[in-house]
């Protein structure tokens, strides 16, 4: 498989730059891989789909607010800051992203506020956008990061052009997100609303929740045309006990296991073991997974529409299968399905 094999015509109009406005009333495209038919729904239909003791397993990550804009020490130039990860607690150190990066160097400085109250030193270049900042600030760590979190604005997609609004800030996270950590939003778990919640409980489907932190690496192009030399950023995975518990049980009666989203398929396919059995994890991965693969656990999908050549859309071509997969998009194209982030969603079953 070539990256070129996951080309298509995507108008820029089909990317989504709203939310639908009811979380469970986007479009739901359903595919079914024994009968390779395609049906129309609407996102809320999915519950028809699934059967009491079904197991869906949901990425309980939260979102934080990483995009901040300081002023440079002496120019006072504008710079934006994306926050990817806390490197050290003790320290304030962060791995970041600056833009302009060419304004930024070692030893530079940027003020987040008017009083000088919160200031960042550059301390080391990691790539031609990446930094590592070490943070000033005259408080406690708790201190620290609620400033951080008064500072920052909600990291909505870059192809989102638009001014981020207030209500990304809820819009931009799902209704169950938990652990603080991701930079981006699971977004297939986005159109779960607590109604359809309410409605999957009461027909006695069961849930288990995996927390995969997502990072920007999931989003970055792929630059070399052989998937086997691209190499993905790490994000970090957490599996409990008891969660590996209720998938393991799941796997072993037969039900139907759905995945709600790339990063909790990415997070379940590291940590499943050759005999299909889900162990405890904590730890890092860069798993990239495009066709053929062979998956462990999970025998249903729901994921979004994702963008040309994309690590996301390898993955779901790799659940779906890749000629499948191209067919849903074209249809999906032609009844103006909405994109990415905030856009329309699939289950693949």
């Amino acid at each position: 498989m070539k990256t070129s094999d996951f080309n298509f015509h995507l108008p820029d109009e089909l990317l989504a730059e709203h939310p639908s406005e009811h979380r469970d009333e986007a479009k739901l495209m359903v595919l079914n891989r024994a009968t390779q038919t395609i049906e129309h729904k609407k996102f809320k239909d999915v519950v028809d789909y699934f059967n009491e003791h079904d197991l869906f397993i949901f990425n309980d990550t939260k979102v934080f607010p990483a995009r901040l804009f300081g002023n440079k020490e002496k120019t006072g130039a504008k710079i934006e800051v994306f926050l990817l990860r806390e490197l050290d607690k003790e320290t304030r150190v962060w791995d970041v992203l600056v833009d302009p990066a060419r304004k930024i160097r070692i030893g530079n400085k940027l003020f987040f506020t008017e009083d000088e109250g919160l200031v960042a030193e550059v301390i080391d270049n990691t790539t031609s956008r990446g930094r590592t900042l070490r943070f000033l600030y005259d408080g406690s760590y708790e201190e620290f990061r609620a400033k951080l979190k008064e500072l920052g604005q909600t990291p909505l997609p870059k192809y989102i052009k638009r001014e981020v609004e207030p209500e990304d800030a809820e819009r931009y996270q799902t209704i169950y997100a938990k652990h603080e950590g991701a930079v981006a939003a699971p977004t297939a778990g986005l159109h779960f609303s607590k109604h359809l919640m309410k409605k999957l409980e009461i027909k006695g489907i069961d849930f288990a929740e995996i927390t995969l932190h997502v990072g920007l690496g999931t989003f970055n192009p792929i630059e070399v045309e052989d998937l086997s030399k691209h190499k993905m950023e790490s994000e970090e995975a957490i599996i409990t006990q008891k969660n590996a518990d209720i998938i393991n049980k799941a796997v072993t009666e037969q039900r139907r296991v759905c995945a709600v989203g790339t990063t909790t398929m990415r997070a379940i396919e590291t940590s499943v073991s050759s005999n299909k059995k889900i162990g405890p994890y904590h730890g890092w991965t860069n798993k990239f997974i495009f066709p053929p693969h062979d998956f462990g656990v999970a025998n249903a999908m729901i994921t979004n529409f994702h963008t040309p050549k994309s690590t996301l859309m390898m993955m779901v071509a790799a659940f779906a299968g890749k000629d499948f997969l191209m067919q849903a998009y074209e249809e999906a194209v032609k009844n103006e399905y909405k994109f990415y982030s905030y856009g329309d969603a699939m289950l693949i079953i």
